[in-house]
């Protein structure tokens, strides 16, 4: 592993990135046979993530890819305040418990390593790797590349539609950039692993109230447009893009 990455840090963020999506679709596959939601796909994660976090360990790079302290104080972030009530909305509906006791900890526990996992492959490995020689060009292919991966939703069997993918999607890249962002200025990817997994964490609770699917996807649409967008805007007024070359 350790070769490639030295070889061509590309391949090696591609190939991580081509594991993760496959690995993962197959175990939600496995887990759905066994009859408990991902009980195999929570032991793939937490496998995945143990064999990254010890590899950057164990070869340096921690720093590199963001397990230190942020270098910009959380003032200047806004106190992370968008990212907290994009968290919480998922309680906009009220508050449900989906499966049993069991279900829910493997959900969360899944939901925790795909923070750290998709934090540390698309904006550590890849966006780290492309840096080197566009930074404006890392940022966009990081972006785009972690809400295109949403695409798996239609046809891995998750129950999404067309238009709730698209959605999705749209707010998976918005994420992106903001997060690339948060990482690239503060030089942490704590923040962005701490959010990340608690978004996806917290949905295991979210309940449907009275919501209907045209109110939910106006509300999606909010998110998207005043939150997302806002602070993606503020993101980049306050902490202009300036090109160097990385040697």
């Amino acid at each position: 592993m350790t070769k490639l990455y030295q070889k061509n840090e590309i391949s090696f963020a591609v190939m991580w990135i081509a594991a993760y999506v496959v690995l993962t679709s197959l175990a939600d596959q496995f887990s759905e046979t066994i009859g408990v939601i991902k009980s195999v796909t929570a032991a793939l994660h937490i496998v995945m993530s143990l064999i990254l976090f010890f590899w950057i360990r164990n070869n340096h790079l921690s720093r590199k890819y963001g397990f230190c302290s942020s270098e910009v104080p959380a003032k200047r972030f806004l106190y992370y305040l968008p990212l907290v009530i994009i968290a919480l909305s998922a309680f906009l509906g009220g508050f449900k418990m989906h499966y049993g006791f069991l279900e829910t900890v493997l959900y969360i526990v899944s939901m925790c390593c795909v923070g750290f996992l998709e934090e540390v492959i698309f904006r550590g490995l890849l966006f780290r790797a492309m840096e080197k020689d566009s930074l404006k060009s890392a940022i966009i292919v990081s972006a785009l590349t972690f809400g295109m991966g949403h695409i798996v939703n239609l046809i891995n069997g998750s129950g999404r539609d067309l238009a709730s993918t698209l959605i999705q999607i749209i707010f998976a890249v918005l994420i992106g950039f903001v997060l690339v962002l948060i990482f690239y200025h503060g030089k942490s990817l704590i923040s962005c692993i701490v959010f990340h997994s608690a978004n996806n964490a917290l949905k295991v609770f979210a309940g449907e109230g009275s919501l209907n699917p045209k109110a939910d996807m106006i509300i999606n649409l909010v998110m998207i447009i005043i939150v997302l967008g806002g602070y993606l805007f503020y993101l980049v007024r306050t902490f202009p893009i300036r090109e160097e070359h990385i040697s």
